[in-house]
C-alpha cells in the first residue's frame, strides 16, 4: 500500500539521507535504497470492481491458449504423431492438455513417489518422479477424490483456476507500485505470453505465481510475516523459493539502511526474518526428504541430473556454473560468452531506472531470481517457462509507452505462442 511507504524527498532531502563522513559506497547504496523504497509517485488505489477487468484479459488469454492447442490437437491426431514422455499418442484432447510433465504429476498423484531410485545398467539415476514436487500432484489428488474426477480434469482446472487468482494478484501488486496504465498492459503481455498456454494444461507454474505474487504484495503492503506460509507452500510447488528467500533478504538490508528515516518496526523485522528463514529452509527441505524416503544419498540432485546428461553429457554435471557448462559444451567460449552475455543483459535490464521505479520488493527479488536461475539451471527449451516469474518487470513503462509499440508486442506475443504450442508442446515438452 503506497501510503505506507515514507516519502523521500529528492535534491537536498537525498542528500540529508547520506551523511558526508560515509565512504562513496556507502553513500551510493544508501541514495539507491532511497529511490528503491521512496513511495511509487504513479500509484493509485485501487478502484471499484477492479478485478472485473483484469477477469476478461484472463479469460480472453485462456480463450487463444485452448484455441490454439486444439488446433494443434487436430494436427497431431491427423499426423499420427506420438506425444508426451511415453511417445503415445493422445486419444483426446484432456490427453493432449495433461501430456510432459503433466503425466508426471498425474503418476505423481496416483502412485506417489518411487521407494527406489530407477537405476539404468551403467549404474546411473534414471528420470523418475523424484524432479516434481509434491503439492501440485497432491491437490490433484484430493480434488480427485473429492469430486470422483479423473486426475486429468483436476489438473488442468487447478491451473486454469489458479491462473487467474495469479493474474488478479499480479495486477493488484503492481497497481501498488506503479500507473494504472503499466499495470494494465502487463498483465495483457502477461496473459499473451508465449508460453502462456502452461496455465490451461496440468503444470504447477500457475499455483506457483499464485503464491509468489501474492507474497510479493505482501511484502510491498509490508506484511512480512503472512509470507512465511505462503513461501513455505511455494518451496514445495516448484523450484524458485530460494530466491523469494534471497529478496526478503535484500529487502531487509534496505529497510535497515533506511531505519533512520523510515523506521522498521519490531513485527515487521521479525516478520521479514521468520519469512526469510522459514522459505529458506523449506526451499532446502526436498533434497532431504528424497534421500531420507529412497534411503539413497544425493538422490534428488541424481535425479535432476538425469535430465542433464542429454544436454551436458555424463561427466559435465557442475553445480551453479551449470548454463555456462551447457555454452562451453555445445559451442565452445562462444556459448560460454554467450550465456555470460544474455545474464549480463538480464541483470542491467533489471537495474534500469524504470524497473527500479516499481520498488526493491520487485527488483530484489528479480535480482535474485535470475542469479538463481544462472546458478541451478539449463538454458534449454524450458528457459521461457522458467522466467515466468519475472513477470512483474513487464510493467517497465517503456513496453506500454506508444499504441504502435502494445501493438507490435500484443501481435508478437500471439504469433509467438502459436509457434510455441506447436514446438514446445505438440513435438516437445516446454
Amino acid at each position: 500500500m503506497t501510503d505506507q511507504r515514507s516519502a523521500v524527498r529528492r535534491g537536498a532531502g537525498e542528500r540529508e539521507l547520506v551523511p558526508a563522513a560515509q565512504s562513496p559506497w556507502r553513500r551510493i547504496a544508501r541514495l539507491r535504497a532511497a529511490e528503491l523504497l521512496g513511495r511509487r509517485a504513479h500509484a493509485v488505489p485501487l478502484e471499484r470492481g477492479w478485478a472485473r477487468s483484469v477477469i476478461l484479459v484472463w479469460a480472453a488469454g485462456r480463450a487463444l491458449n485452448l484455441s490454439f492447442l486444439y488446433a494443434a490437437f487436430l494436427v497431431s491426431t491427423q499426423s499420427g504423431w506420438t506425444f508426451g514422455p511415453d511417445g503415445e499418442r493422445a486419444r483426446t484432447f484432456l490427453d493432449f492438455l495433461s501430456g510432459w510433465d503433466a503425466a508426471r504429476y498425474g503418476s505423481i498423484a496416483t502412485q506417489g513417489y518411487p521407494v527406489t531410485l530407477p537405476v539404468g545398467a551403467d549404474g546411473d539415476v534414471l528420470m523418475n518422479n523424484w524432479a516434481f514436487l509434491p503439492v501440485f500432484p497432491l491437490l490433484e489428488r484430493l480434488l480427485s477424490d473429492a469430486f470422483g474426477m479423473p486426475w486429468q480434469v483436476a489438473g488442468v482446472l487447478l491451473s486454469m483456476g489458479a491462473s487467474c487468482a495469479a493474474t488478479v494478484v499480479l495486477y493488484a501488486l503492481l497497481r501498488h507500485v506503479t500507473a494504472p496504465e503499466a499495470a494494465r498492459w502487463a498483465v495483457v503481455l502477461f496473459s499473451l505470453a508465449p508460453l502462456s498456454f502452461v496455465f490451461v494444461v496440468g503444470y504447477a507454474e500457475s499455483l506457483f505465481l499464485l503464491l509468489l505474487f501474492a507474497a510479493l504484495l505482501l511484502a510491498v503492503r509490508r506484511r512480512y510475516l503472512l509470507i512465511a506460509p505462503l513461501g513455505v507452500v511455494a518451496a514445495f510447488t516448484r523450484p524458485g523459493a530460494l530466491a523469494l528467500a534471497l529478496g526478503l533478504g535484500i529487502l531487509l538490508v534496505g529497510r535497515l539502511m533506511l531505519r533512520s528515516r523510515d523506521p522498521i518496526s519490531r513485527p515487521e523485522l521479525v516478520g521479514l526474518i521468520v519469512s526469510g528463514l522459514s522459505t529458506a529452509a523449506a526451499g532446502l527441505m526436498w533434497p532431504v526428504v528424497a534421500d531420507a524416503v529412497t534411503g539413497s544419498p544425493s538422490a534428488y540432485v541424481r535425479t535432476e541430473m538425469a535430465w542433464w546428461e542429454p544436454f551436458l553429457g555424463d561427466g559435465h554435471s557442475v553445480p551453479f556454473a551449470p548454463g555456462v557448462v551447457m555454452g562451453w559444451v555445445w559451442l565452445g567460449p562462444v556459448g560460454v560468452l554467450v550465456i555470460l552475455g544474455v545474464a549480463l543483459a538480464a541483470f542491467r535490464w533489471t537495474l534500469s531506472r524504470p524497473i527500479r521505479m516499481l520498488g526493491l520488493e520487485i527488483v530484489g527479488f528479480a535480482l535474485s531470481y535470475t542469479l538463481y536461475l544462472l546458478a541451478v539451471f539449463l538454458p534449454t527449451q524450458s528457459l521461457p517457462r522458467l522466467v515466468m516469474p519475472l513477470a512483474p518487470l513487464l510493467a517497465d513503462s517503456r513496453l506500454s509507452t506508444t499504441p504502435r509499440r502494445r501493438r507490435w508486442l500484443v501481435t508478437a506475443c500471439i504469433v509467438l505462442q502459436a509457434v510455441a504450442v506447436f514446438l514446445l508442446w505438440t513435438l516437445a515438452n516446454p
